[in-house]
């Protein structure tokens, strides 16, 4: 992550937008259960809103610095954070009731690696569990905002095809302006 985007990811203008509109939007009518998996949390933004309204919350970080501060900032709290590559998490079949990525899909460089997520976070979930979020959309300012940073959008419209083909059903797919939102459920048997 750049200095430009690492410095937008930590204003309270960001914060206020994640808190208010971001994770509301994304997880309406979303039913995640008690044990949370959060995928990508970057500076915890998005942890520090979603840790309030979980029994436990798992964050996986690939960044090892930013793994680090997250142990510290939510040290003695209901999140355990993991340094660890969502292309391969560590964790047993069916661990987690929910997971949720909040703008961090674009970040993984390339689509074929953004899919491999979209199956392990189908392994990882228990039978009922929801897979949540949202994405950008593309804008003026994305490029410059990611320069000498990973930005491989996620065209909205595939979304949903990428999602049952990572095996989700009852897939939603919503777009707005600068975003999208997307859910699916691993089917139970």
């Amino acid at each position: 992550m750049n200095l430009l985007h690492h410095w937008i990811l930590n204003s309270s203008g960001w914060k206020r937008t994640v808190r208010d509109e971001i994770v509301p939007w994304g997880l309406a009518g979303v039913e995640l259960g008690d044990n949370l998996l959060e995928l990508g949390p970057g500076p915890g933004v998005t942890t520090d809103v979603l840790r309030h309204s979980h029994q436990f919350l798992t964050c996986v970080e690939i960044d090892a610095n930013l793994a680090d501060r997250l142990r510290q900032k939510f040290s003695n709290s209901n999140v355990q954070v993991v340094n660890g590559d969502a292309t391969a998490l560590p964790f047993p079949d069916g661990s987690f009731s929910g997971a949720v990525a909040f703008t961090m899909l674009h970040h993984v460089p390339s689509p074929k690696l953004q899919d491999r997520i979209l199956a392990e976070v189908w392994r990882v979930l228990r039978p009922g569990g929801v897979f949540a979020g949202t994405d950008s959309r593309w804008r003026l300012m994305m490029p410059i905002v990611h320069v000498f940073d990973t930005m491989v959008l996620l065209p909205p419209q595939t979304m949903a095809a990428r999602l049952h083909t990572a095996g989700f059903t009852d897939v939603v797919v919503e777009t707005a302006k600068t975003r999208f939102r997307f859910s699916g459920r691993k089917p139970s048997p």
